[in-house]
């Protein structure tokens, strides 16, 4: 089932990512992350309650919450045009939880290759905060670009991994590459996109969910 909702975070981080490139228009984001920001409420909910009282899946699908509130926080304010900093300081909550659980996957569930997936997303939640909370808008450009990316390489491609049974064995060659693939990717991104202080498009950000193997 948290397959399944990773494969629409997928979705939704794209559509979030071309929006801040400019590509789509703010509010017709919008309801892409309410229907996901849904989803992953109801999936957590649904693993938690289906638990039996097993804390590492209890831990690992309260971690989508942070996804869900930060999906529905979005569509919220893309609908009324609000003001993104509350959204933003929200996203640094969820970039320091989000170390943590990267911590964790590399820690206690053995699984670096989401490790690394979770350090993905800190980067991402971290991006908004700056460009949300701080008013980077500089980077808001930069921002897009990593979040469209991510929405394939974090989440579309790691669910139908695990949709197929083919992640399970993989896990360490997995953060190999993903560790190579951020540093050259997102490193020459910055250098053609980040430094040149483009001109930003809207800064309203949405992010990224996680779902454990």
């Amino acid at each position: 089932m948290g397959s399944v909702g990773l494969l629409f975070v997928g979705a939704v981080l794209f559509i979030n990512g071309v929006m801040l490139l400019g590509w789509v228009d703010a509010k017709s984001a919008a309801p892409i992350n309410f229907f996901v920001g849904a989803l992953q409420i109801i999936t957590p909910t649904y693993l938690i309650f289906t638990a039996n009282g097993d804390a590492d899946t209890i831990l690992a699908a309260a971690g989508l919450y942070l996804f869900a509130f930060t999906y529905l926080y979005v569509g919220i304010n893309l609908t009324f045009d609000l003001d993104g900093t509350g959204l933003g300081y929200f996203c640094l909550f969820v970039f320091v939880s989000a170390l943590v659980y990267s911590g964790l996957n590399f820690v206690r569930f053995d699984d670096p290759g989401f490790g690394v997936i979770w350090l993905y997303w800190a980067f991402l939640w971290l991006l908004f905060f700056l460009v949300l909370g701080l008013k980077r808008e500089s980077l808001t450009r930069y921002t897009g670009a990593v979040c469209a990316i991510q929405g394939w390489v974090t989440a579309w491609v790691p669910a139908f991994l695990l949709l197929t049974g083919s992640y399970t064995g993989y896990s360490r060659q997995i953060a190999i590459a993903l560790a190579i693939f951020a540093v050259v990717v997102f490193g020459g991104l910055y250098v053609t996109i980040g430094r040149r202080g483009a001109t930003p498009a809207p800064t309203h950000a949405a992010t990224g969910g996680h779902v454990t193997a």
